[in-house]
């Protein structure tokens, strides 16, 4: 395991729609440990990347140090497209379970005139073909800022099976096109902030299993 972290509680969503036996609880209050079990991709190379999660068990955070997507002068064709897959085993406190609610992405974009970017995500289960993306897109010209949020609607958030031990993986991609832009300029999209940090915010839904 790359990471253990504990932490009073968490929630994600998915984006497939799934009858549950469960009741919408407040988070548990005992202490949630989440295992780093792979962080792999060309966005999150080894020590690029670190997981927290939150004291209120209300959700955890991805941070990136060096997670960006660039096309221009001097830049190679895998250069424009990153991805990191991150999987996840989340114990959580006996008769619970959780989904991914909302997912709140933040970077910066430097596009030339022409240049197009995009943000996309995707969410399962370990063994679960519920699974879905989203997609979020950038045109230049610009430099600034951007943030992405991804809510899942309440009837369509996943949830790992009650009492199944199944890991989360977490799949997200950067990719930027030049475009119709001057090929002598150099356009980027980094799943960054300006202080240097890039920072992905996930929210649990929590459940209750019923007792049979």
């Amino acid at each position: 395991m790359l990471n253990i972290l504990a932490a009073a509680g968490a929630a994600l969503s998915l984006f497939s729609p799934l009858a549950a036996p469960w009741d919408t609880v407040p988070p548990p209050t005992d202490s949630i440990v989440i295992d780093v079990v792979t962080v792999n991709g060309s966005g999150c190379r080894p020590g690029t990347a670190a997981v927290a999660v939150s004291p209120d068990n209300k959700a955890f955070t991805v941070t990136y140090s060096d997670y960006n997507a660039i096309v221009g002068p001097g830049y190679r064709l895998p250069d424009a497209r990153k991805n990191c897959q991150i999987n996840l085993q989340v114990h959580v406190p006996g008769g619970y379970t959780f989904g991914i609610a909302e997912a709140d992405y933040r970077g910066y974009a430097d596009l030339a005139k022409g240049a197009t970017a995009t943000q996309k995500a995707n969410y399962y289960f370990q063994g679960s073909s519920q699974n879905g993306s989203v997609e979020h897109a950038i045109k230049g010209k610009t430099a600034k800022d951007w943030i992405f949020s991804d809510d899942v609607p309440v009837d369509a958030i996943v949830y790992r099976a009650c009492g199944v031990e199944r890991n989360l993986n977490i799949n997200t991609e950067l990719k930027v096109n030049a475009g119709t832009s001057d090929k002598k300029e150099t356009s980027y999209i980094a799943m960054d902030s300006t202080d240097g940090a890039i920072t992905t915010l996930y929210h649990f839904s929590w459940m209750k299993c019923n007792k049979k």
